[in-house]
């Protein structure tokens, strides 16, 4: 009986193409992040999947609503664990910003930025919970580039590539006895047509 975790990273928002740091900022899905939310629906529509959970952040929850939508189904689960981590007063800067105001150390100064370690337990919790709540199951689950990465880096390492996940790209785990396996790492075939 093997469980199937499906990790999507929520479709691109204005804030994404400016290159600014969202964190928990809930900003909403731009013109192309949602079609880009529906190139993964489509991809996702004809394959079997039981569960889908959903960041509470609107970003991550209209990208899972599109996939639901698709496979005429429901967001199943709202967990706000999925949320990306809190970037503190780094959040809605670019880096020239960050630079300016705090200098090329800004990433060593006390700012407000969520421990990873908490971000990496908190997505490991989600992730165990609901794979002890539908044993066997293939669950879908919606949420942002950071929490993701940090969480594959604890259960996966060696699956973990240099680089940001892509906007809507798809990373399929299978639990095993001894942890997790990474199947497919970072996928975003499915926006071939929008590039």
């Amino acid at each position: 009986m093997t469980t199937t975790i499906g990790l999507i990273r929520h479709g691109l928002t204005d804030w994404n193409a400016q290159q600014r740091m969202q964190g928990q900022t809930d900003i909403p899905l731009n013109k192309l992040g949602r079609e880009q939310a529906e190139a993964i629906a489509a991809r996702l529509a004809e394959e079997e999947w039981d569960v889908i959970v959903a960041s509470d952040l609107s970003r991550a929850y209209d990208t899972a609503e599109a996939i639901a939508k698709a496979k005429g189904k429901k967001v199943d689960i709202v967990d706000p664990r999925l949320r990306e981590l809190n970037l503190g007063q780094l959040e809605g800067m670019t880096k020239d910003e960050r630079t300016a105001k705090w200098g090329d150390t800004y990433n060593e100064q006390e700012l407000g930025v969520e421990d990873r370690t908490h971000v990496a337990d908190r997505g490991e919790q989600a992730i165990d919970d609901v794979a002890a709540r539908y044993p066997g199951q293939k669950i879908l689950m919606v949420s942002h580039g950071g929490l993701i990465r940090t969480t594959l880096t604890r259960l996966v390492p060696e699956s973990v590539q240099d680089g940001p996940m892509g906007n809507t790209s798809l990373t399929i785990l299978h639990k095993k006895e001894a942890g997790w396996d990474c199947k497919l790492y970072n996928c975003t075939s499915h926006l071939s047509s929008l590039r």
